[in-house]
């Protein structure tokens, strides 16, 4: 386990009073929902990142439109201490079609949300309120 925290970005994608959502195919959570996000890789802007990971898993191409909020609280990942900068996104192309990382990907009405992974309950709380 690295002593360093590791940087991830996530997206917050909505459509009206939903939220895209991607239910996970591997652990940690497997089988539960998350925003869709990842890792960023070395050399790459944090914008970037949530640009990418949102393609990957969701086949939808998206502009972050704004700072949603930076999570880092050193449990909220259990394979380590992740720090995430988390977007508002908004949609300007692609179609939705999952990749091999997510079983099943889905707007979600934000009153009926699914067993959610990692802190995503807490953010999607603290930042859908604000948009």
């Amino acid at each position: 386990m690295s002593r360093v925290p590791r940087l991830t970005v996530d997206g917050v994608v909505r459509r009206a009073n939903e939220i895209l959502l991607v239910q996970r195919a591997f652990d940690p959570f497997k089988g539960c929902w998350a925003l869709p996000g990842g890792f960023v890789e070395y050399g790459e802007t944090v914008e970037e990142a949530v640009r990418r990971e949102v393609a990957e898993e969701t086949g939808l191409l998206v502009h972050p439109s704004g700072l949603a909020g930076v999570y880092s609280d050193p449990g909220r990942d259990p394979r380590g201490h992740t720090v995430s900068v988390v977007f508002y996104c908004e949609v300007v192309g692609g179609t939705l079609a999952g990749d091999h990382e997510v079983q099943a990907l889905r707007y979600f009405p934000l009153t009926a949300l699914p067993t959610l992974a990692f802190d995503h309950e807490k953010i999607i709380h603290e930042t859908v309120k604000v948009m």
